[in-house]
């Protein structure tokens, strides 16, 4: 399928790279995240070279088979994660999950741990699978409408992507662009090349921290983004991965939702942030940060919490509001309001664990750390 251009609005006069070179700029004294490379340029995959100012770099294609129900599941590829997903409750007593390995021994069964980072009325979970040929699942008690996702993100055939020579930053931070993670921009489209979630934007009014509920010490945090994003787009369908930024264990922050080519990540060339998909019912004007890992039992490494910070006090001084205040949301489609502190919690928000009871723990301090930095 031929990919559609990765931006269908007009273009600004003011590009990414001019606003990132001129906020880079302003904040030289700022301080940084580690080096990192980025992308802003479409998947060069067509063309089959990369663009002027770019290297030419290869990413694996993610490899995916889809199913529904508990009977067993065989892919032709080593599995990496599966996905689970149902309704009817977000409960995960009595749902299980069994491995087959490569010779076809069964494992045995462990209950589907974590809550995931979900809504009050059904559940998913992303469940590490180590290179196993199969699986069986129990549904959640009470659970209906299971469906699951082999995914392979680190084997499949190569592609080639055009990632920039220069590092990009957010007001002097780094981050990992789409491309520059292996994004795949395909998934966001439908079969008939249509955008299956078209980019729209709001006023920003809150920020919201995550955790992705994913194993610690990931060795492979992008393999890891490329299963989110697969499980986002298409399982869930929402056409693109729900948060708009995350950030690993090492402090790499990488750019989440398609915010198109003009603005920094997450907004358009007028600073409206675009709707993105972590908070059922409250997403649109608020912006989702979400921590590689499971933040229950302990909170993030020092370089993600370190990152966190610095992330959340540049997005909080580009839009002017008190990292420390309460607010009240109020849903720019249909009216709905909130009360909720101006950074915070998805348990905020609705009946969910997420970001971790340590992670949420952390909220208080992180509001003070982006305040005393400003």
């Amino acid at each position: 399928m031929t990919v559609p251009p990765t931006s269908h609005r007009a273009r600004s006069r003011v590009t990414r790279r001019g606003l990132i070179g001129a906020a880079g700029a302003v904040a030289a004294g700022a301080a940084l995240t580690p080096v990192v490379m980025a992308n802003t340029t479409p998947d060069a995959t067509d063309s089959g070279a990369a663009e002027a100012g770019t290297n030419s770099e290869t990413f694996p294609s993610t490899r995916a088979k889809a199913a529904t129900g508990e009977g067993p599941v065989e892919a032709a590829f080593p599995i990496g994660y599966v996905g689970v997903s149902w309704a009817g409750t977000s409960e995960t007593a009595g749902g299980g999950i069994r491995l087959t390995d490569a010779d076809g021994g069964k494992g045995t069964w462990k209950s589907l741990s974590g809550s995931g980072c979900s809504g009050s009325n059904g559940g998913a979970l992303l469940i590490p699978a180590d290179q196993a040929s199969g699986y069986e699942l129990k549904a959640p008690d009470g659970a209906s409408g299971l469906r699951s996702l082999a995914l392979d993100t680190t084997q499949g055939p190569r592609r080639e992507v055009a990632v920039p020579k220069d590092t990009t930053r957010v007001r002097g931070v780094a981050y990992l662009s789409r491309g520059a993670w292996g994004a795949d921009e395909s998934l966001r489209f439908k079969a008939d090349g249509t955008e299956n979630s078209p980019t729209v934007y709001y006023p920003f009014q809150t920020l919201t921290v995550h955790h992705t509920d994913t194993p610690n010490g990931d060795p492979d945090p992008a393999a890891t983004v490329r299963a989110i994003y697969q499980f986002h787009a298409v399982t869930n369908d929402w056409g693109d991965i729900g948060y708009h930024f995350l950030i690993d264990e090492k402090g790499r922050i990488y750019e989440g939702r398609y915010s198109g080519d003009d603005g920094i990540p997450a907004h358009d060339a007028d600073g409206k942030l675009v709707t993105a998909f972590h908070v059922g019912g409250f997403n649109s004007g608020n912006l989702g940060i979400a921590l590689l890992g499971t933040l229950v039992d302990q909170g993030p490494t020092e370089a993600a919490r370190t990152a966190l910070t610095r992330l959340t006090r540049v997005l909080t001084r580009l839009h002017g509001v008190d990292p420390k205040a309460q607010v009240t949301y109020t849903n720019p489609v249909n009216a709905t309001k909130k009360d909720v502190p101006e950074i915070s919690g998805h348990r905020d928000w609705m009946e969910t664990d997420c970001p971790g009871g340590t992670m949420y723990g952390e909220l208080a301090a992180l509001r003070e750390a982006v305040a005393g930095g400003r």
